[in-house]
C-alpha cells in the first residue's frame, strides 16, 4: 500500500521549510509536522551567506529574503582596547550573491512558510509532536503525540540538537560542549545602528555585537564561572556589561535575553534505512563563524534533489546513500573551524591574550595572509571527492567535479542581464564553452541527456550572442556578459560540464573527452531514459 505521505519533515525550522519548498517544486506528497503552536518569534541566527541566498534563489524565494537582510557585513575583531586586530570584509560574488550578511532569522523562516502555499502537494501541521517512528523496510510509521499514525516513504529529522528522530534512529552524536556561558541579549531601536559585526577579543570579557536588520541589535557577552546563571536574569547585570558600549544602558528595548553554551558535535550517521538527519539535528557547531544556520541550508540543498528523484520514482534508493558521504567532511570542517575561532577569541588570560594579540597583528602585515583573511578564503567549501559525481574524465590538475559552479550574470536571446542558475532552470543541465552541444556529445548522448531532462547550454562571449552559429532548438546559447564564465574556463582544462540541480559539478571533460563523461556518469548514477516520466515530462533513475 502507498505510504500516506513520500516524505514527513519533523521540524518546521529553516531547514525543514527550506526542504519543504525543494520538495514542493517536485511535487512530492510532504508534510512538515512541528511541535510548537507557532515559527519561533525571536532572532537566533545573525549570519546568511553567499550560498544560503543561492539556495533560496533556486527555491524562488531570493526577492523575498532579501528585505531582511544587511548585504556585504564586515566582521572586525578588535582587542581589550577595542583596537583592530583583523578584519574580515569579503567583496567576491562568485556564486552570485554576497558572502557576508545580516539578517533577522524569524522573518526569513516566515517568507519560507508562506513559500509553502504555492504547492498543494506540502501541508503544514502545528502543535504535532513526534513520538515515535520505526522503519518497515517499506515505508515508515510515525506516532504523533495525539496518538494518531501516519506513513512516509521517508522521515528526515529537521528537529534540531535535541532530535526525537535521531533518537529514534538511536544514532550517537558526539563531541563536545565548552562550559563557558554566554549571555545573549537582543535588542529593539539599535542604540548603536552601525551596519556591520565587532567581536571583543576583550580578556575582561570577551564580547560580540551584531547588526541583524531592522533596526535589530545583537550583544553577546561572556560570563565567568564565578557569576551563576540567575545574575544573568538581572537587568542590572546586562547594563553594566553593556554600559561601555551604548550612552544609556538603562534605556534598551530587549527583545529577548538567554544563556548559551556553545556545542561541537556531529551524528554518527546522517542516514539509517528510511529516516535521515538535516540541521542541527545531524551537527552543531559554536557561532563564531555564523555557519550552523548555513550548514543547515547546505543539508537541505544536497539532500532535497535526492529526495526529490528519489520520490518520484526517478531515482533509486541508493541514491540517498550519497547524502552522508558528501555532506559529513564539510560538515565536521566547519565544525572545527568555529570551534578554533572561539579558542582564539576568547581566552581570559591576560599573558595569553597579549601573546595573541602580538601574533594576529604580524600576520595582518603579511599582504597574502591579510587577503586571505580579507577574502574570507579561509572558509571550507564542499568538495565531494565521492557521492554523486564522476572524476575520471577530467583533464585539469586540479579538478573542479564536486564544487559549486560559479554564478555570474549572463544574457540569452529573449532576456539580458540574469543570474546562471534562473537560465539553467532546477534540474541538471550540461553546460559547453565557446562549442556546439550536440556534435561535442554526438548524437547518442545528446539523446540519452535530453531524454534525462538536462538543459544544453552553449556560453559563449557576449559579442557572439546573435550569431546564428548552427542554431539547434534543443540548445541555449548564453552570453558571457560579465566575462565570469571565461574566467572559470580560463582556470580549468575542463569546457563541457555536467551540473546536478544543486550546481554542484557531476563530471566534466575538454570537449572530445564529453560523450565518454556522458556515458561514465549515466553510467555511474544508473540514469534511465526509459524509466518513469514526472509531469514536467523530465525522467531520471539513480540506483
Amino acid at each position: 500500500m502507498a505510504a500516506d505521505y513520500d516524505v514527513l519533515l519533523v521540524g518546521a525550522g529553516p531547514v525543514g521549510l527550506t526542504l519543504a519548498n525543494v520538495l514542493g517544486g517536485h511535487g512530492v506528497r510532504t508534510r512538515v509536522v512541528e511541535e510548537r503552536p507557532t515559527l519561533i518569534d525571536y532572532p537566533r541566527g545573525v549570519g546568511l551567506d553567499d550560498e544560503s541566498l543561492r539556495t533560496f534563489q533556486s527555491i524562488g524565494l531570493v526577492e523575498q529574503v532579501l528585505p531582511h537582510t544587511n548585504p556585504n557585513q564586515i566582521m572586525r575583531f578588535v582587542d581589550g582596547r577595542r583596537r583592530l586586530l583583523a578584519e574580515i570584509a569579503p567583496t567576491d560574488t562568485s556564486f552570485g550573491w554576497p558572502k557576508r550578511n545580516g539578517f533577522v532569522q524569524p522573518l526569513v523562516d516566515a517568507e519560507l512558510l508562506a513559500g509553502l502555499a504555492r504547492y498543494p502537494s506540502v501541508e503544514v501541521s502545528w502543535d504535532t509532536a513526534v513520538v515515535g517512528c520505526v522503519d518497515t523496510g517499506a515505508h515508515v510509521e510515525v506516532s504523533l503525540g495525539d496518538g494518531s499514525v501516519v506513513t512516509a516513504g521517508y522521515v528526515v529529522g529537521c528537529d534540531g540538537g535535541r532530535s526525537v528522530t535521531r533518537k529514534q534512529m538511536g544514532v550517537g552524536f558526539e563531541g563536545t560542549t565548552s562550559p563557558t556561558r554566554w549571555l545573549v541579549v537582543d535588542l529593539a531601536s539599535d542604540p548603536l545602528g552601525h551596519p556591520n559585526i565587532e567581536v571583543g577579543a576583550d580578556p575582561a570579557r570577551p564580547n560580540v555585537s551584531v547588526s541583524i536588520a531592522h533596526g535589530i541589535r545583537r550583544f553577546e557577552f561572556m560570563i565567568h564561572d564565578d557569576e551563576p546563571d540567575e545574575l544573568a536574569e538581572d537587568p542590572a547585570f546586562f547594563q553594566r556589561m553593556v554600559a561601555s558600549f551604548v550612552p544609556y544602558p538603562e534605556r534598551l528595548e530587549v527583545i529577548r535575553r538567554r544563556v548559551y553554551t556553545h556545542h561541537s558535535r556531529i551524528a554518527d550517521t546522517f542516514r539509517k534505512g528510511r529516516l535521515l538527519l538535516a540541521g542541527d539535528a545531524a551537527h552543531l557547531m559554536p557561532v563564531w563563524q555564523g555557519q550552523g544556520y548555513n550548514s543547515g541550508i547546505r543539508d537541505a540543498a544536497n539532500l532535497g534533489w535526492k529526495l526529490a528523484a528519489v520520490a518520484t520514482g526517478r531515482a533509486g534508493d541508493a541514491l540517498l546513500d550519497s547524502y552522508d558521504t558528501e555532506r559529513r567532511k564539510h560538515a565536521r570542517a566547519m565544525i572545527d573551524l568555529s570551534t578554533l575561532v572561539g579558542k582564539v577569541i576568547s581566552p581570559t588570560s591576560k599573558r595569553v591574550t597579549a601573546a595573541r594579540d602580538v601574533l594576529v597583528r604580524a600576520a595582518a602585515a603579511i599582504p597574502p595572509v591579510k587577503s586571505y583573511v580579507l577574502g574570507m578564503r579561509f572558509k571550507p567549501m564542499p568538495r565531494y571527492d565521492t557521492g554523486a559525481v564522476v572524476h575520471t574524465w577530467s583533464r585539469s590538475p586540479k579538478s573542479a567535479v564536486g564544487t559549486l559552479f560559479v554564478q555570474p550574470r549572463v544574457d540569452t536571446r529573449e532576456r539580458t542581464d540574469v543570474l546562471l542558475d534562473d537560465v539553467l532552470g532546477p534540474w541538471f543541465a550540461v553546460l559547453f564553452w565557446n562549442n556546439r552541444p550536440r556534435e561535442v556529445l554526438g548524437e547518442r548522448e545528446f539523446a540519452r541527456w535530453k531524454a534525462l531532462g538536462a538543459v544544453f547550454v552553449a556560453a559563449r562571449p557576449s559579442c557572439q550572442l546573435h550569431w546564428p552559429d548552427h542554431d539547434d532548438q534543443d540548445v541555449l546559447i548564453v552570453g558571457d556578459r560579465t566575462g565570469g564564465l571565461k574566467r572559470w574556463f580560463d582556470g580549468h582544462l575542463d569546457s563541457v560540464l555536467f551540473l546536478r540541480p544543486d550546481r554542484c559539478i557531476a563530471g566534466a571533460s575538454p570537449a572530445q573527452y564529453a560523450p565518454e563523461v556522458g556515458a561514465a556518469l549515466a553510467a555511474a548514477l544508473a540514469l534511465d531514459p526509459e524509466g518513469e516520466h514526472d509531469a514536467a515530462g523530465r525522467v531520471l533513475r539513480l540506483a
